[in-house]
């Protein structure tokens, strides 16, 4: 198999309603992780470290920001045939319509794969975290001269109900596929060969497709899911394989999901990490200088650059690019976003942008630019799940604060 033979399309998911207020002024993809990433920049880097360098997003909401940050970022160079290219929703000739799902949205762009002429197609989600090798993914599909094959991992009968689940026979080739199955039907979806405490193989959303067979699926049925219509309609006349990933996966498209996944980046040996050397991942360079500390009390704390903090004391927390912090303040299982760009004065009526001073923030996040003022309090303190405040949203009992909101002095959230 040649690189030249794969086109990758990455799916940038609709309006990120799970991930809202994040994706108020941003596409899903583009929402900022791990300090100084992209959600985005995860199946990109996977895709660049399996050597494969022709690359589709397919998105239709707020994508200003994500065009911006891929055009700044993966610039291949006029020496290589590959490119990362966004196709955003629009009205043509043939559909006036926006995506309607997973499979519509290829569909709407079968175009543009055929003139790429990639004998083979990966469909991959923009929500999703992990490292993984395609070149392993596509081999299995090469080796069982599969028309589909799906990304799969063993989950336990408490998790199922959340995916779509596959029963495969001795040979990993699909024989059932049910999406979000009831308990009264799990006996029949567990496949052979796996523990007891994990005996259902769940669908990763991560697809192998030769692209033949891609294009006449999507023209011959034109129903707008991959893992509700799609794939189980595809059993019938296709040959399904499954590939077993064996690593850490998790879908950070929900609010908790992205918060934890976040916050586990703190520990000292975290479940995923960005130190690989091997397969590392990628995003915008920067000239940012190295944060600066005073007199700070930081307990399991991932920093990213150009922070200025200041006597104070952060605990489980993630520290986004530029953030400044006032004195006095505590800020503990928080994610803060950090700054677009370093403040070069503020009206006497604005807070500075920024985290104040003798604030206290517990369990929330703070998006980019955000201007918090002296003396905030964000802690729940009601315990609310899900609340729509004026300047602020509570979702999964995460206080979550958006892009350039302002907070005035002494508010109590």
């Amino acid at each position: 198999m040649r690189k030249s033979d794969v086109l990758a399309v990455i799916l940038g998911g609709g309006k990120g309603a799970r991930l809202f207020p994040l994706t108020k002024y941003r596409a899903k993809p583009a929402v900022p992780f791990g300090g100084k990433f992209r959600i985005i920049d995860i199946p990109i880097s996977n895709c660049l470290n399996s050597g494969l360098d022709k690359i589709f997003i397919l998105t239709q909401f707020n994508s200003q920001s994500l065009h911006r940050h891929i055009y700044g970022t993966y610039r291949l160079g006029r020496f290589s045939e590959g490119f990362v290219d966004i196709l955003a929703a629009q009205q043509t000739t043939d559909s006036m319509d926006w995506y309607q799902g997973t499979a519509d949205a290829v569909r709407q762009n079968l175009s543009f794969i055929k003139e790429v002429n990639a004998k083979y197609t990966i469909i991959l989600s923009g929500d999703h975290l992990y490292r993984m090798d395609y070149n392993d993914f596509l081999n299995t599909h090469i080796k069982n001269d599969a028309d589909i094959t799906i990304s799969v991992m063993p989950v336990c009968r408490k998790d199922a109900p959340e995916f779509g689940i596959l029963q495969v026979d001795n040979n990993e080739r699909v024989q059932k596929f049910v999406e979000k199955p009831s308990e009264d039907i799990f006996n029949s979806v567990i496949s052979p060969g796996l523990p007891d405490s994990t005996p259902f193989l769940a669908s990763m959303g991560i697809y192998v497709f030769t692209t033949g067979t891609l294009i006449d699926i999507l023209n011959d049925n034109p129903r707008d899911d991959f893992g509700k219509h799609i794939i189980p309609e595809a059993l019938h006349k296709h040959t399904l394989i499954a590939h077993q990933f064996k690593g850490y996966w998790r879908d950070i498209g929900t609010m908790d999901s992205f918060f934890h996944a976040n916050l586990e980046l703190t520990s000292f040996k975290p479940p995923f990490t960005f130190y690989d050397e091997k397969y590392p991942i990628y995003t915008r360079a920067r000239s940012l200088p190295g944060s600066r500390l005073d007199n700070c009390t930081i307990e399991n704390t991932l920093m990213a650059d150009g922070c200025f903090i200041e006597k104070s004391t952060i605990k489980n927390a993630v520290i986004g690019l530029r953030t400044i912090i006032s004195e006095n303040t505590e800020i503990e299982n928080s994610v803060i976003m950090g700054a677009d760009f370093y403040e070069q004065g503020t009206a006497k009526s604005l807070p500075h942008l920024g985290i104040g001073k003798n604030c206290v923030i517990h369990n929330a996040i703070i998006d980019k630019n955000a201007r918090i003022g002296n003396n905030v309090k964000i802690i729940n303190g009601e315990k609310k799940d899900d609340f729509d405040g004026d300047h602020y949203y509570i979702r999964d009992g995460i206080v979550v604060v958006p892009k350039n909101t302002i907070i005035e002095d002494f508010t109590v959230i």
